[in-house]
């Protein structure tokens, strides 16, 4: 059950909109990336273990992140090869925090995932940043997390838990008065927010940029300087699966029929049906795309939903955009890693004010799973260009 405790959690560092941290630090600010921890289900295998839980193989990753600052990089001629990382300052977490708490699953209510999370992440993340202070964790709401607060077309239960919403909402605005489970109000308590690091606005936003969600970004983007570069952070891809939206037949509810989530709430347009041949998002993405060009200062896409661990270009239905994103691996349901847990993996993310780059490393943290404190193995960096 929420608590006024929650008041007490570390949360990611806030700043005004329009102002950056001071010039003259320019020093390196360092970001772990991570998403899809899915508290309530297992994973097959883990660690000579099986049918292993959600606590158990977040504690485990979070142990691991807890131990970069003695850790050194590889030599791999991106910026600060070969360094010392000694510092974290932020946590990125892109959604699904619990997983959906559907009854064929026997999967547990979102207040017990909420408090394993707790425990694990925001309690057991224990690593400093270069100001001394505990790693600011940011944190956006995923699907199976809207889900278990507004419902689901499959049985679940209880038949909804808003209690992920409402601390995703009491930590990203701190209310005077916090909202809990039960005074969570879905079309009030949006969890869209932004925040100034080094130079760089990130915009953490519920889900992906519908319609609804870009009335809130442009009014955000209005304040910043067309200059300043921005990062987009949410839970879903760019090319957003259709089902997401709200759906398109009769009184637009949730239903086994339709089988539509309604985790956006843009109407949905190119079809009827929320799978299949015809399910594509064409209209909803040359939209977003149309958005995005209208903001060349957006640079790069953060997010998960598919569980897999990846680099890329994201360029549109129509090949006219470029947009460097950023594909998180889930400790729970990766695409590789749920099969192999030696490919189970974080993201170490580092940005230089100085030059305006961004530089992604996966940290594969599971590499013997006979040997918890077998060294981290690196994958090759991935440099994004935010000038």
């Amino acid at each position: 059950m929420f608590t006024a405790a929650v008041l007490a959690f570390a949360s990611c560092k806030k700043s005004t909109p329009v102002k950056t941290e001071p010039q003259q630090d320019l020093s390196p600010v360092h970001i772990l990336l991570t998403s899809d921890a899915h508290y309530g289900i297992t994973r097959p295998a883990f660690r000579g273990a099986t049918t292993v839980d959600a606590h158990t193989t977040n504690a485990a990753m979070i142990a691991s992140m807890n131990t970069l600052p003695a850790v050194t990089l590889p030599s791999d001629g991106a910026f600060e090869a070969g360094q010392k990382i000694n510092y974290i300052d932020y946590m990125f977490q892109a959604g699904d925090v619990a997983n959906r708490m559907e009854v064929s699953a026997k999967v547990q209510p979102a207040t017990v995932s909420w408090n394993q999370f707790n425990t694990d992440y925001i309690q057991g993340l224990t690593v400093k940043g270069k100001d001394g202070n505990k790693a600011g964790i940011c944190v956006v709401p995923g699907n199976h997390d809207v889900s278990n607060a507004i419902g689901y077309y499959a049985a679940m239960s209880p038949l909804t838990d808003a209690t992920s919403m409402a601390n995703l909402y009491n930590r990203a605005f701190n209310p005077v008065t916090p909202i809990s489970a039960t005074s969570f109000v879905y079309n009030t308590n949006r969890v869209n927010y932004s925040r100034d690091i080094a130079g760089v606005h990130f915009c953490f936003m519920q889900m992906w940029p519908d319609s609804t969600v870009r009335i809130w970004l442009k009014s955000d983007l209005d304040k910043v300087n067309a200059k300043t570069p921005v990062i987009l952070v949410c839970h879903d891809q760019p090319a957003v699966v259709p089902n997401h939206f709200t759906n398109p037949n009769g009184n637009h509810l949730i239903n086994n029929t339709d089988k539509f989530d309604n985790v956006l709430d843009e109407v949905y347009k190119d079809a009827k049906v929320s799978s299949g041949a015809t399910a594509v998002t064409t209209i909803e993405q040359r939209n977003m795309v149309a958005f995005l060009k209208q903001h060349t200062n957006i640079k790069a896409w953060l997010h998960c939903h598919v569980h897999e661990s990846r680099f890329y270009t994201y360029t549109g239905v129509d090949n006219d955009v470029q947009i460097n994103a950023v594909s998180i691996d889930s400790p729970m349901k990766g695409l590789t890693s749920a099969a192999d847990e030696t490919k189970l993996c974080y993201d170490f993310a580092t940005l230089d004010p100085k030059t305006m780059t961004l530089t992604v490393r996966e940290c594969f943290w599971d590499t013997d799973p006979t040997n918890a404190n077998a060294a981290i193995k690196w994958g090759a960096p991935y440099i994004i260009n935010l000038k």
